[in-house]
């Protein structure tokens, strides 16, 4: 497992399975840098339609 480990940190995807892991259903998916596709689900999906503002009030 510590291999598998050790390569999946090294590995620039954006889901790795190691032999064939467990389903999660509400786990973030989807692109891995410039792909343009972007993530979905969980928190890092959510902010995916996010845009900062700030906002001021006397």
């Amino acid at each position: 497992d510590d291999t598998a480990i050790a390569f999946a940190r090294q590995v620039q995807t954006g889901q790795l399975d190691i032999n064939g892991g467990k389903y999660n259903p509400a786990a973030p998916f989807g692109g891995y840098k410039k792909s343009g596709i972007g993530r979905e689900l969980g928190r890092i999906g959510f902010e995916e339609f996010l845009q900062v503002k700030s906002l001021q009030l006397p």
